[in-house]
C-alpha cells in the first residue's frame, strides 16, 4: 500500500491507496507545531484506528507547499514506519513539462493536480484547486503547465470579513438560496460564494480566450470545490481525490513499480 500526503496551508491531507482503491483518507492540522514524534505517533494511531497495518505500508510519497515541517514530518515517517518518504519536487519524474520562467516556484500540490488532470482527461485542460489559495492552471494538449494563476480561497475571504470588520459575525460558508440577501448572514454568504463563482467563471472564460483554446475541460479539486463546481457549468468534473491520485501516478512513474 502507498500513503500519499499532501501538506497543504491549512491541512495534511492524507490517503492510502492500494493499487487504484482507496483505502481511507485522514486529515491533520498544518498549523499546528509537532515534533517528529508527535506526527509519526499520531499517523500510526490514525493507521490502527482504521484498522490499517502499518507492515502494509510499502511506500509513502509527500507533497508540500509547507517547508517549515518538512523536516519533523519525515523523521516522523522514517523513525515510526521505516520509511523514507520520497518528496515531490525537482527532479520528479511527472511526465509534465513547466513552461515557466522560473518552475522552482511552481507550487508541489499544483504539479501534481496537473499530473493528474493531464492524464485522466487529456490536454488542454484547466486544473482549478479550491484550497486555502485557489488556483487555476493550463496544461496544453502535449502536457505543458503553461500558465497559473492565484487567487484568495474562499475561507482566505471569510476570513477577512469576519477578522477585519467589527460587526460581521464568523459563519458557515455555504451557498444561500437567493443573492438577494435580506440579513447579514446569508448576505455574507451570497458575497462569498457568487463572489467565488463569478470570479471563476471570468477566470476560466479569460484563459479560454487569451489561450485561443477550442476545446478544453475544466476540472476543479479542493475542499470547497463541489461547493462551485455544483453551480456552474464552466466546470466539467469534480474530483476531490485528484491530488491523492497524482501522488500514486508520479511514485508509479517515478519507481517502476505498480502500488
Amino acid at each position: 500500500m502507498l500513503l500519499a500526503v499532501d501538506v497543504g496551508n491549512t491541512n495534511i491531507t492524507c490517503a492510502v491507496l492500494n493499487g487504484e482503491e482507496f483505502v481511507t483518507s485522514f486529515r491533520m492540522t498544518t498549523k499546528l507545531p509537532r515534533t517528529s514524534d508527535e506526527f509519526g505517533i499520531l499517523i500510526c494511531d490514525i493507521l490502527k484506528n482504521r484498522e490499517i497495518a502499518l507492515k502494509k505500508i510499502e511506500a509513502v510519497i509527500v507533497a508540500s507547499v509547507v517547508p517549515g515541517i518538512m523536516y519533523s514530518l519525515t523523521s516522523g515517517i522514517i523513525k515510526y514506519l521505516g520509511i523514507r518518504p520520497m518528496i515531490v519536487g525537482e527532479g520528479t519524474k511527472t511526465g509534465i513539462r513547466i513552461d515557466a520562467i522560473n518552475p522552482k516556484e511552481i507550487g508541489a500540490d499544483r504539479i501534481v493536480d496537473a499530473v493528474a488532470a493531464y492524464h485522466l482527461h487529456g490536454g488542454p485542460v484547466i486544473v482549478i484547486d479550491f484550497g486555502t489559495a485557489t488556483t487555476y492552471d493550463l496544461i496544453t494538449k502535449d502536457g505543458a503547465f503553461t500558465a497559473g494563476i492565484t487567487s484568495p480561497g474562499l475561507r482566505i475571504s471569510a476570513n477577512a470579513l469576519w477578522n477585519d470588520t467589527a460587526k460581521l459575525p464568523e459563519i458557515q460558508i455555504e451557498k444561500p438560496a437567493s443573492i438577494l440577501a435580506k440579513e447579514t448572514v446569508t448576505s455574507m454568504q451570497a458575497g462569498l460564494v457568487y463572489g467565488c463563482i463569478g470570479q471563476t467563471e471570468y477566470i476560466v472564460k479569460k484563459i479560454i480566450e487569451e489561450a485561443k483554446l477550442t476545446d478544453v475541460k475544466v476540472v476543479a479539486t479542493g475542499g470547497l470545490g463541489k461547493l462551485i463546481a455544483d453551480s456552474t457549468d464552466c466546470i466539467q468534473v469534480y474530483d476531490p481525490m485528484l491530488t491523492m491520485k497524482g501522488l500514486c501516478m508520479i511514485y508509479e512513474k517515478t519507481t517502476g513499480k505498480k502500488m
